[in-house]
């Protein structure tokens, strides 16, 4: 099916056919037509499916058929959970608004860059504000920018958001908006408190899920190696040498260790760079654009590059520690096998990690061979399970002593 079944315009289509976009993908096709119909959507659909796209091209598409002349008011408004989800859905709004005839003026609002020149860019006239919800509620705060003439509320990634302490954050905007407005939310999974943030946001959503989606993407070649922790560095660089993998994302534990090793990788002259929250934002947008540009090899990089970021050509996802729930798995290995190409995902197990990823296989509903790499074999024995300590009993009286000692003075008084 093309795009131009969908019904969207041609100045939109130009700009699908000059982005290299030709066939909607799954989650396009379903939400594009609910969305022109002015339904709320709830959807559920993972990491790399295009679900941007499913939102921005009908908002263009309705926003274009009703635009006023005179200054732009906020007709949209986008929450994402990072900077850098939040910088790409602002530029893919213009993008495909490119050839409008009244092009949309597209507002990001993030933290790391300067507030008063994103209040003074809101005031001069905005179409569509893309946000972090943090500091979205820093510009709310200075009682300078009107949300009464909203039309679109959209929620991106809103389960991430929800980890990162949203519900309270969520609440604040819920005053600042209109009641009457079309909400769509896109999310990976709807845990129930997820489901209840829902239930304040839209009444009757239409839930748009695809059913056929695998928790894991199929296109991704998952391995296994099991490495002494302390060989997991020249493993890596072992199988950069030996592996045809062009662009390398390597998930780390934390930031000073994304930092470390990522200088050590450079002087054993790797093209490697860190990539972590404590960067400002002109570091992060500066790293990100050398990796898409192939001027990085390797990414050495936390969890905040485990959702949104759509860089099309990373080869190969390693697992260098574990993520801490098969939730964080199945996104950092999503990050590969984009735009319908394959990848491969590589994971550092030693023993100590071992009980771990066999929770993570059996929540993603998973098994996998595990490998070793000859001269990097996992040494030693495992450790032995060590049984925790015994309850200590508390110096307060337990429910069951109460309840006896409750018992005995009734029977006391019966007795009286």
């Amino acid at each position: 099916m093309p795009f131009s079944t969908l019904g969207l315009s041609s100045p939109i289509q130009r700009a699908l056919k000059e982005s290299g976009f030709v066939h909607p993908t799954p989650i396009q096709e379903k939400v594009i037509p609910l969305v022109k119909s002015g339904h709320d959507i709830m959807a559920r659909a993972q990491t790399g499916s295009g679900k941007s796209a499913s939102f921005i091209l009908p908002i263009l598409e309705l926003w274009s058929a009703r635009v006023g002349e005179g200054k732009a008011k906020i007709k949209a408004l986008i929450l994402t959970p990072t900077r850098e989800l939040t910088l790409q859905v602002a530029e893919a709004f213009e993008t495909f608004g490119a050839f409008l005839p009244k092009k949309p003026k597209v507002v990001s609002v993030i933290g790391g860059e300067s507030i008063g020149d994103q209040l003074y860019a809101i005031q001069q006239g905005c179409d569509i504000l893309v946000a972090t919800s943090g500091r979205l509620l820093d510009v709310v705060k200075k009682k300078q920018m009107n949300l009464s003439h909203l039309d679109f509320f959209v929620l991106d990634e809103a389960d991430k958001m929800l980890d990162l302490g949203f519900a309270e954050e969520l609440e604040l905007i819920l005053k600042e908006i209109p009641a009457q407005r079309q909400n769509l939310l896109f999310s990976a999974t709807y845990p129930p408190k997820m489901v209840a943030i829902a239930s304040n946001i839209t009444q009757n959503p239409v839930e748009v899920t695809l059913d056929y989606e695998e928790p894991t993407v199929l296109s991704i070649t998952q391995r296994v190696i099991e490495v002494n922790h302390e060989n997991r560095g020249p493993l890596l660089r072992h199988l950069l040498k030996t592996e045809k993998w062009e662009q390398v994302l390597v998930f780390m534990a934390n930031k000073r260790a994304a930092d470390n090793i990522a200088m050590k990788f450079k002087k054993y002259g790797f093209l490697a760079d860190s990539f972590h929250g404590d960067l400002i934002q002109e570091d992060r947008t500066y790293t990100l654009n050398q990796f898409k540009a192939k001027k990085i090899r390797i990414l050495f990089a936390t969890d905040i590059a485990a959702r949104g970021l759509d860089i099309d050509d990373i080869t190969c996802v390693v697992n260098f520690d574990l993520p801490r729930s098969p939730a964080d798995y199945i996104h950092r290995i999503g990050r590969t096998a984009r735009a319908g190409k394959s990848g491969i995902a590589v994971s550092f197990i030693s023993y100590e990690d071992m009980d771990h990823f066999k929770l993570i296989e059996k929540r993603s509903n998973i098994k996998l061979d595990r490998e070793q790499i000859e001269g990097f074999e996992l040494q030693g024995t495992p450790p032995p399970k060590v049984r925790g300590p015994e309850p200590v009993k508390g110096k307060g009286k337990s429910k069951k002593d109460k309840l006896r000692e409750q018992a005995e003075k009734s029977g006391k008084k019966t007795d009286s």
